[in-house]
């Protein structure tokens, strides 16, 4: 059962597979920002499903470099905790077993007449009536509903309107390996903690309207989305752990200012802040930023 919400709870959802970079730091200060600038309650939820990315010491590195930050957390959890909830979730959905590989499903989308106007390839339903390959291990897709769905983002005022069955597809909810897919367990787990406000980088925002459908689905509310620029680097690129973004750990073990750092976030949102700040000091400029 979900926990009785306040006005605005909001997370924080790092995945425990390196140190946190700059980017990831900003992310995680504008969620805060957003929850606290409410007086809500804020969340820390480790996204470890893929146990095989998961670092042990991340964990702890990720809550160091966040209490540096001055960034707090009222209620922490991991998803590898919650499997029961995903699996419960996943048995109300009208869901069959796929055996294609993604070499197969990329070759006959490519022979398909519909082949895909995305980003994306759209799986063409190959293991829709019956299992194509029986003998190996399955993954378990979502027959998604003949609908249209939109989700609005209320940061940056955009809609985003798809088409389920031609740009979305029958989604991948738990693979062959029996790993849940990211957007069941976001959304599993944002009605479950009662989050109401979801602040994450604006490379999610087209997955915003499956998200949004799966919460239909499921008959859990929906939340409220704001998406925010990605922070880049000097070419212009979006800052990575694996493009060797700077660590706020070798940050905070160099004896860098944690203000000091708080203030370089803010500025590069085109915030006029002095050369230390505290998150708490950025609460005003929050309520009225705009990108």
């Amino acid at each position: 059962m979900a926990p009785a919400p306040s006005a605005v709870t909001g997370r924080f959802a790092p995945s425990p597979t390196g140190a946190m970079h700059l980017g990831n730091a900003r992310t995680a200060l504008l969620a805060w920002l957003h929850s606290r600038a409410a007086g809500g309650r804020h969340l820390l939820r480790f996204e470890d499903l893929d146990t095989g990315r998961v670092r042990a010491w991340a964990y702890d590195v990720t809550r160091r470099d966040l209490e540096w930050l001055g960034l707090d957390w009222d209620r922490e959890y991991r998803q590898s905790e919650r499997l029961d909830r995903y699996a419960a979730a996943l048995e109300t959905l009208d869901t069959y077993p796929c055996t294609c590989t993604r070499r197969e499903v990329l070759a006959a989308v490519e022979a398909s007449a519909g082949a895909p106007h995305g980003d994306e390839p759209v799986y063409p339903g190959t293991c829709r009536t019956a299992t194509a390959h029986p003998d190996r291990p399955a993954a378990w897709r979502w027959r998604v509903p003949d609908q249209t769905v939109c989700a609005h983002d209320d940061l940056r005022g955009w809609t985003l309107c798809q088409h389920l069955p031609s740009q979305v597809g029958d989604m991948v909810l738990r693979r062959n390996d029996g790993v849940y897919a990211y957007h069941l367990a976001v959304v599993v787990d944002d009605a479950q903690m009662g989050v109401t406000d979801v602040v994450r980088g604006e490379d999610l925002w087209t997955a915003t309207p499956r998200q949004a459908a799966l919460q239909t689905a499921l008959g859990v509310p929906p939340v409220r989305y704001h998406h925010v620029p990605l922070m880049k680097d000097f070419q212009g690129e979006r800052l990575a752990k694996r493009g060797g973004a700077p660590g706020v750990r070798e940050l905070r073990e160099s004896g860098a200012p944690a203000g000091a750092v708080v203030a370089a976030l803010a500025r590069s949102l085109g915030w006029d802040v002095p050369d230390e700040v505290t998150p708490a000091d950025l609460l005003p400029l929050w309520r009225t930023w705009r990108p």
